[in-house]
């Protein structure tokens, strides 16, 4: 080859090179869009409904100011002294007061949710005996051949009366319950009247198994007109109870009978009365209408009937539930007991689906508006309560609590997964902004993409200090002490959710939630509740792939239904996965068990954890199931390679390419999701060290971009691809620190997000400062000069009395030696802070580590630092309980103390044997040279 040959040749691949590098895919690194969605919402309690327009729009804006996105509206008990302002629930006045709220949310860009009820669950002084919650209740007798009962068919119930901190005798209430005029000094939990029970049904049984209905031979006093044939005979008298649940913390015009969740005639009748007093209305700006937790069944026994119940049992289970009443009460051979158990059950979850959450649902959207539902604690499979609801809301701390709400929203494609958040962190007046923090990152963590605060009253701008307030909260309301930061936090939790909520889930694991075991056991009441606490059904291995680092959601029967796979990879409407797992179980219908293995011969791969299943649960046709159950576990067993059996759960995710986080590993909390631009993490350090390691991730990506949610810097990730599913990245973390991590598919224009170490010596701020007091009570303190920082607590009498926000200030010389920057190290601070150089606001910093940067180029020869702290509110309050001082003044629970310690003679929370809590900033201040 000549000179001129090689040059054109060499032109020629460099154009080749140019133009390939020209056509290189580049990606935009940006912050994605803050909405009203993504920022946090809070619950906002209306005391009794005593609101007025000045007021409202007060409020409004002060939480539209602190960056909230919108409110919550929850009606609740009133406040004593105000009960003249009060506005019944749901009459015209409270109609027009909602209406305002919706134009000012329009106008301040605030959405607004409506809580159903006022209180909790659904009630009201419109629901009647018919429509209000009911129990079952049986009694037994014993006839042999030729007799004739004796005795009446009849069960009286007996009285109980429970009230809200303080005694009430069954007396003092009338029935109706809507006949009471003093429903609010009554603080009624639950009330059962001495009355006699309709009779349901009467069944006879005999040795033989033969079984007679005669519930037409009763008459209408109760005699059995009825000869007993040979034989001895067991009879059954079933009666329906009212189980007498009132509505909870109900304010003016709420109080009431909590109705029948298992009739769609009483969730109808429940709904009616919104929309008789919403007619003129307009609802144009709401967005959602809210349920709180099922707390039906925490008062004594269980709503656990319905006057329709064995119609509805037979149209489901198909076979007539009264001729098994011996097996329903667990009086004959046990697995007849555990199957007819198990139908019932299964009966009460279908009727709290789709007579209750469907029914309200579809009601909502007649609005057109959705729901947000609490379905924790119900008598159901939750997960499909959960994929029922609009936006699935969880609460809590647990994680495989909150992963029942997550779950059902992933697998069915809920765009927004809320929380109920910042519940009792701990006793009153004393969570600091970093408890909210930790509380939120965990929800964060495990899947929640819409915080809201639980919560923020209304409470009137005239309102004595500390204002109006609720007996479980964080007082999250401009009274707090720590107001003056909170914006901070918001921004944080806002641009978190920027990210999350435009996503899907990126889990690799369906885990089976395997209820059949649960309602096919026995225990000490007729109802299971689910997602109260960690549940033990699938504790054991939810905690150990958690632990791990493995992503999971859980699935439930009636969504593996909706399931279909492409090859290997399973699809769900929310989102794919690589496998499902089921847990070590006894029972699983047998069109679930049908279902994965038509998934398994169409590619996907299914792990049955220790063993198959051994049965079908529950009684109809129990034979013909059993056997097609059987027929098919021997297929599985003898040439289907798609499903694995074994005890090394670990080992068959390997084969089926599911491997751990190694975050975890180190301790930190993490959500992986897909976003248009890539996979993308959400990561947070909560362990006592900082992190600053390599660290692999099962993700891939060109490129990779560190978002800090905290102050909004962003920077190129460092990062080296292990393998084409691995990347590793380097990671600095400090404890209580989040970072979001984005992939992207092609190069992004980013400066690289600076990896820092310390250069040097720390340099002490040993100099005087000067701390002026700008806002707090009961009096702003004079200001003091100190050149030895400690608690203000320390400084004087009226100090260890004071709540709100001092100014710290003081001047330092540009340190000696080369460094890029520094890190100004607060030491101790309690419990928020605010920190300006020279004049300009570097930052907020809620702990638990204050410590920030400073770009070497901003600090002048001489400079100075203004550090403004907040602290609690619980030492203005403890003066307060010593003194004596009413700020208690709340009807039904008033104001409850969250630790027995801190429960006074009256029952009430007090603070009067608190001593005062550390304020301000303690120092030592440092800086620290950074390269």
């Amino acid at each position: 080859m000549n000179r001129i040959h090689l040059l054109i040749l060499l032109a020629f691949l460099f154009i080749g090179q140019s133009c390939t590098d020209s056509k290189q895919k580049t990606a935009s690194a940006d912050w994605p869009e803050i909405t009203n969605q993504t920022k946090p919402w809070t619950r906002w309690w209306w005391h009794d409904s005593a609101v007025n327009s000045k007021d409202l729009t007060a409020n409004m804006e002060a939480l539209e100011e602190a960056g909230f996105g919108g409110l919550e509206i929850t009606p609740i008990y009133g406040v004593k002294g105000h009960e003249n302002e009060a506005l019944k629930f749901q009459s015209a006045d409270w109609m027009k007061a909602f209406e305002f709220t919706l134009q000012e949310g329009k106008r301040l860009d605030l959405g607004i949710d409506l809580a159903n009820a006022s209180g909790w669950p659904f009630g009201g002084p419109w629901i009647g005996a018919d429509e209000a919650c009911k129990n079952v209740q049986y009694k037994t007798y014993s006839l042999k051949g030729g007799e004739r009962l004796n005795e009446k068919i009849e069960f009286i119930q007996r009285p109980l009366v429970r009230a809200v901190g303080h005694r009430v005798d069954i007396s003092e209430v009338k029935f109706p319950i809507s006949s009471n005029t003093n429903l609010r000094e009554l603080a009624l939990d639950q009330v059962r009247f001495e009355k006699p029970l309709p009779l349901q049904t009467l069944m006879a049984y005999n040795e033989n198994g033969e079984s007679l209905e005669l519930t037409d031979k009763v008459d209408e006093n109760g005699i059995l007109n009825w000869e007993a044939p040979e034989g001895n005979w067991q009879l059954y008298a079933l009666f329906e109870g009212w189980h007498g649940k009132m509505v909870e913390r109900a304010g003016d015009g709420g109080e009431g009978n909590v109705i029948d969740h298992f009739s769609e005639e009483a969730t109808r009748s429940f709904l009616k009365d919104f929309d008789d007093n919403a007619g003129n209305i307009d609802l144009s700006g709401l967005r959602a209408f809210f349920n709180d937790s099922y707390e039906v069944d925490d008062a004594s026994g269980q709503a656990d009937w319905t006057p329709l119940f064995f119609e509805e049992f037979e149209t489901r289970r198909g076979y007539d539930l009264k001729k098994y009443l011996p097996a329903l009460f667990g009086e004959t051979d046990q697995e007849t007991n555990n199957r007819v158990l198990c139908d019932y059950r299964e009966t009460i979850s279908d009727l709290l689906l789709e007579k209750f959450t469907r029914v309200w649902a579809e009601w909502s959207e007649s609005h057109c508006a959705i729901i947000r539902n609490q379905a924790h604690g119900s008598p159901a499979n939750i997960l499909d309560l959960y994929s029922a609801s609009h936006i699935p809301e969880t609460e809590g701390t647990d994680p495989m609590r909150i992963k029942m709400a997550t779950s059902a929203g992933h697998v069915s494609g809920k765009p927004l997964i809320a929380c109920e958040a910042a519940t009792w962190l701990n006793e009153h007046f004393r969570a600091n902004l970093a408890d909210a923090k930790q509380n939120f990152d965990r929800y964060l963590a495990n899947g929640v993409n819409h915080i809201v605060y639980h919560g923020t009253p209304y409470s009137p701008q005239d309102a004595e200090w500390p204002g109006w307030m609720f007996y479980a909260a964080v007082h999250f309301a401009p009274t707090n002490s720590l107001w003056p930061d909170m914006k901070a936090l918001n921004d944080y939790v806002a641009n978190c959710q920027s990210f999350m909520q435009h996503s899907t889930p990126d889990n690799d694991v369906l885990l089976y939630f395997p209820i059949y075991d649960a309602w096919s056991e026995r225990g000490r009441e007729m109802l299971r509740h689910f997602g109260g606490h960690t549940e033990s059904l699938t504790k054991e291995i939810s905690e150990q792939l958690l632990s791990k680092g493995y992503t999971y959601d859980y699935i439930s029967d009636r969504q593996i239904q909706q399931l279909e796979n492409k090859g290997e990879a399973i699809i769900a409407p929310g989102g794919n996965y690589k496998t499902i797992l089921v847990p070590a179980c006894t029972f699983i219908p047998l069109e679930t068990m049908e279902k994965l293995v038509h998934l398994s011969e169409k590619g996907a791969t299914v792990i049955f954890e220790d063993q198959l299943p051994e049965s079908v649960p529950g009684m109809f046709d129990m034979e013909e199931r059993q056997q097609k159950f059987q027929n098919l576990l021997a297929a599985i067993q003898t040439k289907n390679e798609k499903i694995l059996v074994g005890e090394n759960v670990e080992e068959m995710l390997v084969k089926v390419n599911v491997f751990p986080e190694a975050l975890a590993e180190s301790g930190l909390w993490f959500n992986r999701v897909n976003r248009a631009e890539g996979t993308c993490y959400f990561i947070s350090n909560w362990s006592d060290a900082p992190v600053d390691q390599w660290i692999s991730l099962q993700s891939t990506g060109k490129s990779a971009a560190w978002f800090n949610p905290m102050n909004r810097e962003k920077g190129k990730a460092k990062m080296t691809a292990e393998n084409k599913n691995q990347t590793e990245v380097y990671l600095q973390l400090q404890p209580g620190q989040s970072m979001i991590l984005q992939f992207y598919d092609g190069v992004i224009n980013l400066e690289d997000y600076p990896v820092r170490n310390s250069t040097g010596e720390k340099s002490a701020l040993n100099g005087e400062w000067t701390v002026a007091f700008e806002k707090g009570g009961p009096t702003l303190p004079a200001s003091f000069k100190t050149s030895e920082l400690k608690s203000w607590t320390e400084q004087s009498e009226e100090l260890a009395k004071f709540s709100g926000t001092a100014s710290y200030k003081t001047t330092f010389e540009m340190p000696n030696g080369e460094a890029t920057a520094y890190l100004l190290d607060l030491g101790e601070v309690h419990e928020s802070a605010s920190v300006y150089l020279n004049g300009e606001k570097l930052g907020t910093l809620i702990g638990p580590v204050y410590g920030i940067e400073i770009k070497a180029e901003s600090l002048k020869q001489t400079n100075e630092l203004e550090v403004k702290v907040s602290n609690l509110m619980a030492n203005r309050i403890i003066e307060m309980d010593k003194n004596g001082e009413v700020y208690k003044k709340f009807y039904n629970i008033n104001f409850a103390a969250n630790k027995r310690e801190n429960v006074g003679p009256d029952g009430l929370f007090t603070a009067a044997k608190w001593s005062p809590l550390p304020s301000g900033l303690l120092g030592p201040v440092s800086l620290n040279p950074l390269k």
